[in-house]
């Protein structure tokens, strides 16, 4: 996979990212998309380029073929975790906030909205959402009729329309809020933490039962308070945050007595902190703590 003066080799490449982006949006998981990824490349290099029309679509086909098999296994898997579930964390490049669509669909918050369909759905919405990939297409790489993937694609709309996020904050605005968070992280002020939060702002917590972590959402700003400072203050711990980019949305990596403890993103919605995803599970962490940004797509 190193000759890139290869064809099948300069076509993969040249469509990585897009296949990979595929992969984490069906899956939730940069570790199984990068797994995904690799069964593709196995495949790909057995096909004969001569007899493929469309290479990029091809190679799609395959991803897609590949992440739906690893999702069926995954969901048997999710219905035993400890706790909450959330997406692995990938930490993105500033210039994918300018793709509006992109960073939506990649969000914590709409990345559990995803996790709410069948795996047809989930990878029907996301070719078709997220990619613009015609019905054609998707039907080849989902093994259904056109006919089909139509009615799979307008249910599939409709389930995630009655439960989208609303838009988030401008980058600008969306950066001050996580300045004011941070800061009341690091200073333990819980009444700067109470400024910023929404009255109403829902904490989603995953442990993946390694690490402390709320069993259910955590709903309401007092609450929240509670529930963070319970826990640091209880251990007199020093925190250290550092602002990032996760999932196209404001994030820090939070160190607690010099380790990496986790990484929160934040849903931010007229200058209020309306969301928080605290990944604190150490499986998925690895790509945070090891590998620099992504440019999606």
């Amino acid at each position: 996979m190193t000759d890139h003066t290869d064809p099948a080799t300069g076509t993969f490449v040249a469509h990585r990212n897009l296949l990979f982006t595929v992969a984490y949006e069906v899956l939730g998981s940069a570790a199984d998309a990068e797994d995904v990824l690799q069964e593709t490349w196995l495949r790909w290099v057995k096909v004969d380029l001569d007899q493929v029309a469309d290479h990029r679509a091809y190679l799609v086909r395959i991803t897609t073929r590949q992440a739906l098999n690893r999702l069926r296994t995954m969901k048997r898997r999710r219905e035993a975790y400890v706790g909450q579930w959330l997406p692995e964390p990938m930490l993105t490049t500033p210039d994918v906030a300018e793709d509006v669509e992109l960073v939506e669909s990649v969000s914590m918050a709409m990345m559990l909205v995803l996790e709410s369909l069948s795996p047809t759905e989930r990878a029907v919405f996301v070719l078709r959402e997220v990619f613009e990939i015609d019905y054609d297409e998707i039907a080849e790489a989902v093994d259904k009729s056109p006919a089909a993937v139509r009615q799979i694609a307008h249910r599939a709309r409709r389930h995630v329309d009655a439960r989208r996020p609303r838009r988030t904050a401008s980058p600008g605005v969306a950066r001050a809020a996580l300045e004011s968070f941070r800061r009341a992280l690091e200073t333990g002020d819980p009444q700067e933490l109470l400024d910023v939060l929404a009255p109403q702002v829902v904490l989603v917590s995953d442990g993946g039962g390694v690490k402390r972590a709320a069993l259910r959402p955590v709903i309401g700003a007092e609450k929240v308070v509670r529930f963070y400072f319970g826990g640091t203050a209880k251990h007199r711990a020093t925190v250290a945050c550092e602002p990032t980019v996760v999932n196209g949305s404001p994030a820090l990596v939070v160190h607690v007595n010099g380790e990496l403890d986790g990484v929160m993103a934040l849903r931010v919605e007229d200058a209020l902190i309306t969301g928080l995803y605290y990944v604190r599970n150490p499986e998925k962490l690895t790509h945070v703590a090891a590998e620099t940004p992504l440019t999606l797509r």
